[in-house]
């Protein structure tokens, strides 16, 4: 069995509260169905959708109990909001599933596309080797036109397996060489090929994260980042593979439209 994991846990105050996952990207798509229809081209046992408690309901009421004659599971990401100002993190949503993850599994966000391609070199990875894998897209290809981004810049030895992940902080066009950057630098867009056992731990290490930063609000656990600590620690092996598909993302209500636009310009 391989399953597939959408993090669809947060509304954003930058896309006027509502879910970006629901964005009308097509005629008849949301932006988490076409990133479903692109998934499902392969043989996927099992969606888990890992919700917050104000898109739980709405995703519940989207899609039931299955897609297309796949069982679609949810799993909870809850957080005190007497003690904590946003979730956990990213390593705090995987987490929340760990109870639904005995098998390999694709893990993702619902707020991008990643392109059909990208899918199926992760669950053709899952389904021929017992190793984690990831995919490296060009950062040329997902930096922003209205301002710096965030991204884990890979890098990948000559065996094609990652040998860290480095966070790099508002990246533009324009800083590449002063942060010692090249646009045909790969970088991780949060797409991952894990094995079951990756989940448990990084449960052990959200223990201790939660324990060490109990009064710190804002503070987050962060899946690349984490992953980068596991492979150069030598805990994990994860596998490079390079895609040439389009990744789009969608962060501000203009992005819509723009996503909507570019989809049709390219079918």
């Amino acid at each position: 069995m391989v399953s597939i994991v959408y993090m669809v846990a947060g509304v954003s105050s930058r896309f006027q509260g509502r879910i970006k996952s629901f964005a009308q990207i097509t005629e008849n798509e949301t932006l988490i169905e076409y990133s479903l229809n692109q998934a499902l081209k392969n043989s996927f046992d099992k969606i888990i959708f890992i919700v917050g408690e104000k898109t739980e309901q709405p995703f519940k009421e989207k899609f039931g109990d299955s897609y297309k004659g796949i069982p679609v599971y949810y799993a909870l990401q809850y957080f005190d909001t007497r003690l904590r100002d946003r979730p956990w993190g990213t390593v705090d949503a995987l987490c929340s599933a760990k109870n639904l993850l005995s098998e390999p599994f694709v893990v993702c966000s619902g707020d991008d596309i990643y392109g059909k391609n990208s899918f199926k070199i992760l669950f053709n990875h899952l389904k021929n080797k017992k190793t984690n894998a990831t995919l490296g897209y060009k950062l040329k290809e997902v930096l922003s036109n209205k301002g710096g981004v965030n991204r884990g810049v890979f890098k990948i030895d000559s065996n094609n397996q990652v040998k860290s992940i480095t966070e790099e902080f508002n990246i533009t066009g324009d800083n590449l060489e002063e942060k010692g950057l090249m646009e045909e630098s790969l970088c991780s867009m949060l797409f991952f090929a894990l094995q079951p056992k990756v989940v448990s731990i990084l449960d052990d290490i959200l223990i201790n994260f939660k324990e060490k930063h109990n009064n710190d609000r804002k503070i987050e656990c962060l899946l690349p980042n984490e992953i980068g600590k596991l492979i150069e620690n030598r805990k994990i092996i994860m596998d490079a593979y390079i895609t040439n598909d389009k990744w789009l993302g969608i962060t501000n209500p203009e992005d819509e439209i723009a996503v909507r636009e570019q989809l049709r310009n390219s079918s």
